[in-house]
């Protein structure tokens, strides 16, 4: 899910750096768009999801492997991933009776990412 950029717009004399507190600057976000961020990073919320993600990320797989690569049940992680495909976080293409899932786009790959990252430079 992208999540649009904030808005700014600023009003300073030619040559000028604005103020951070200058009360010209607007920046807004949408009460919509905020409310989706607070839904996508709610999905984020969860360790197995973190788990399945982190998975996926390394490459594709099917539910019987990633039960078994993050130690949760086939039925846990089938839930897991559908509420992951309702927030557009991964994707899933059918082979035969298998599906294979993998993250939705890069931009998954780029939050999960991010913030393994940020943990680390505690």
């Amino acid at each position: 899910m992208a999540l649009p950029r904030i808005q700014s717009e600023v009003s300073a004399p030619s040559g000028e750096q604005p103020s951070a507190v200058d009360p010209t600057r607007t920046e807004i976000l949408s009460e919509e768009d905020a409310q989706a961020a607070a839904e996508l990073f709610k999905m984020l919320g969860e360790p197995g999801r973190i788990k399945i993600l982190h998975a996926l990320s390394k490459e594709e797989r099917c539910v019987h492997d990633l039960a078994a690569h993050v130690g949760m049940g086939q039925s846990a992680v089938s839930h897991q991933l559908r509420l992951l495909r309702n927030a557009r976080l991964v994707k899933y293409r059918k082979e035969g009776k298998m599906a294979w899932y993998s993250l939705d786009d890069e931009h998954v790959f780029s939050l999960l990412s991010q913030g393994i990252e940020h943990i680390s430079h505690r």
